[in-house]
C-alpha cells in the first residue's frame, strides 16, 4: 500500500517567535534532505534518530530561512513513521513558503488529526489514548488536563483491555463447548464465570457513573446566577471574574439575555451564567429572557440565588416564597443563597436575617458584590461543592461521550449474559451476548473499529496533530 508523506504546521497559525512544520511518512527524511543544507555539511539521511541539525532551507538557490531540523526515525517517533520537524522563524510568510515548497516536491497536506491517526494505525496509541490527545490540547484547567493526561498514559485503556481479556478467555471456553455440543462437556466453570461477569458489571457501572463527574470537570461546572431584577447578579458576575463583563445599571431588567463566562478556581473550571431577573413583566423581550433563565437553571449544576438584603428586610415573605419555589422545582440542584448588599445593613441586622434564611435549610453566604466583600469565601464554597475525590485519588474518570455510550451497551450485553446464566439459557445464546459485550469494549480501545468511526474521531482534531 502506497503511503503519502504528509506535511502540516504543528504550532498555532499566526506569527510568533518560532513555528514548527512537521513531516511524516516514508519520504519525510528524503524530502527534507532535498532542500536542507546543514552548516556542517551533513546529510540528513546519514544521521541518527532523535538528533537536531542547524542549517538553511533553500528553494532553487534561494534561501528561505535558517532552521533547526529534528529527525525521528521509524518506529521511534510519534507516528511510528519517519518524522521530520522543522523549527523555523514564526513569520506567516516563511511558514507558507516552507509548506508550499514541500507540497510542490510531492508531499500532501495533512488532514485534521492525521498524525495521531497514523500513530494509532502503527500501534503507538490505542483509540482512547488518541482521543485523549485532543482532550489534552483542549484542556483549559487543571482538572481537564489531569483527566486527559491520565487517559493518554493509558490508565483507562489498560483497565478496559484487562476486563476484555478476562471475558475473552471465558468466551473462548464457552465457544469450545459449542464445538463439542453433542458430547455434553463443560469447559468453563460456571461459578467462576458468574463471579467474573458480576465483577465486570460493577466496574462498568463505576465507570459509567464517573461520566457525570468527568463531563463537568472537562467542560466546566455550570453555575446559574439567578434572582429578582436589580439584586446585583451582574455585579456579582463582574466581581467573580474581576472584570466588567456584564452591564450594571440601576434600571431593573437590564440583563435580558444570559451572559456566560468562565473562571478557574483551584484548578477546576466554572462556567458562570448571569441570567435575566425573575419577575412578572409585560415586556415581551424580558419575558423571553426570564424563560431562558429557567432553561439555564435546568442545565446548571449549581444555582446561586441572589437576595437583596435591604429588600429582604422590608418584605421577607415574598423572597422566602420565591426561594421555596426554586428549592421545590429543582430539588437535585446544589443551591447557595447569596445574601447581597450587606454593606447597606448593620452587622446585627445581617446576622439576624442570615439566621432566618438558614432556618430554611439552605446554604447561605452574606456578601457585598459591589465592595467585593465575601467574594473569595463564595469561591471557596463553590469549590467545596465539586466532587473532586475521584480526581484526587487518581481514579479512572470517563469524559468521552463515545466511551460512555460503548460502556452502556457493554453493560446491557453483560446483564443479558448474567440473566441467561441465572435462567439456564443455552450456551449458544449466552455466547452471542458475550460477543456483543466484547465488541463494545473493543470499540473503546480500537481493537474493533471501522473507517467511519475513525473518520468521525480524527475529523475533530486540529491539523498538525
Amino acid at each position: 500500500m502506497h503511503v503519502d508523506t504528509i506535511v502540516a504546521l504543528a504550532t498555532p497559525a499566526g506569527a510568533g517567535a518560532v513555528a514548527i512544520i512537521r513531516l511524516s511518512g516514508p519520504q519525510a527524511i528524503a524530502q527534507a534532505e532535498a532542500v536542507f543544507v546543514s552548516i556542517k555539511g551533513k546529510k540528513l539521511s546519514a544521521q541518527k534518530s532523535h538528533t537536531l541539525h542547524l542549517g538553511t532551507l533553500i528553494d532553487h538557490g534561494k534561501v528561505i530561512d535558517q532552521v533547526l531540523v529534528a529527525l525521528y526515525r521509524n518506529p521511534h517517533s510519534y507516528t511510528g513513521e519517519d518524522v521530520v520537524e522543522i523549527n523555523c522563524h514564526g513569520s506567516t510568510f516563511i511558514q507558507q513558503q516552507i509548506i508550499q515548497l514541500f507540497l510542490r516536491n510531492g508531499c500532501r497536506m495533512a488532514q485534521p488529526g492525521e498524525f495521531t491517526l497514523r500513530a494509532f494505525l502503527h500501534g503507538k496509541l490505542d483509540l482512547s489514548q488518541a482521543e485523549a490527545v485532543a482532550d489534552l490540547i483542549a484542556s483549559d484547567n487543571e482538572a481537564a488536563h489531569q483527566i486527559a493526561l491520565q487517559q493518554m498514559r493509558g490508565g483507562f485503556s489498560s483497565e478496559i483491555q484487562h476486563l476484555r481479556q478476562e471475558l475473552l478467555n471465558f468466551a473462548s471456553l464457552i465457544e469450545l463447548e459449542l464445538d463439542f455440543a453433542e458430547e455434553d462437556v463443560e469447559f468453563a466453570d460456571r461459578t467462576q464465570f458468574n463471579q467474573l461477569v458480576a465483577r465486570i458489571i460493577l466496574v462498568l457501572k463505576r465507570l459509567i457513573d464517573s461520566f457525570a463527574v468527568g463531563n463537568v470537570l472537562k467542560n466546566g461546572i455550570p453555575v446559574a446566577i439567578v434572582g429578582e431584577p436589580n439584586v446585583g447578579k451582574s455585579t456579582l458576575l463582574n466581581a467573580l471574574l474581576n472584570e466588567e463583563r456584564a452591564i450594571v445599571s440601576a434600571i431593573a431588567g437590564t440583563t435580558r439575555d444570559t451572559i456566560e463566562d468562565e473562571l478557574v478556581i483551584d484548578g477546576i473550571g466554572f462556567r458562570f451564567i448571569d441570567t435575566a431577573g425573575i419577575r412578572q413583566t409585560q415586556d415581551y423581550v424580558e419575558q423571553m429572557g426570564i424563560q431562558k433563565t429557567f432553561e439555564k437553571i435546568t442545565q446548571a449544576q449549581v444555582v446561586l440565588y441572589l437576595l437583596d438584603s435591604v429588600a429582604f428586610q422590608q418584605d421577607p415573605t415574598n423572597y422566602r416564597q420565591a426561594l421555596e419555589k426554586i428549592k421545590n422545582q429543582y430539588p437535585q440542584k446544589q443551591l447557595v443563597v447569596v445574601f447581597n448588599k450587606i454593606d447597606l445593613l448593620d452587622e446585627a441586622t445581617t446576622e439576624s436575617l442570615l439566621r432566618v434564611l438558614e432556618s430554611m435549610q439552605v446554604q447561605v453566604i452574606g456578601l457585598s458584590a459591589k465592595q467585593q466583600e465575601g467574594v473569595v469565601r463564595l469561591k471557596q464554597i463553590l469549590f467545596s461543592l465539586v466532587q473532586t475525590g475521584a480526581l484526587r485519588n487518581n481514579e479512572t474518570i470517563v469524559t468521552n461521550t463515545r466511551h460512555y455510550d460503548a460502556l452502556l451497551k457493554a453493560l446491557e450485553a453483560l446483564q443479558k449474559v448474567q440473566w441467561g446464566m441465572d435462567t439456564g439459557v443455552s450456551s449458544d445464546l449466552v455466547a452471542i451476548d458475550i460477543r456483543e459485550a466484547l465488541y463494545f469494549l473493543g470499540e473503546i480501545t480500537g481493537e474493533v473499529t471501522n473507517d467511519e468511526l475513525l473518520g468521525n474521531i480524527f475529523a475533530n482534531f486540529c491539523i498538525g496533530k
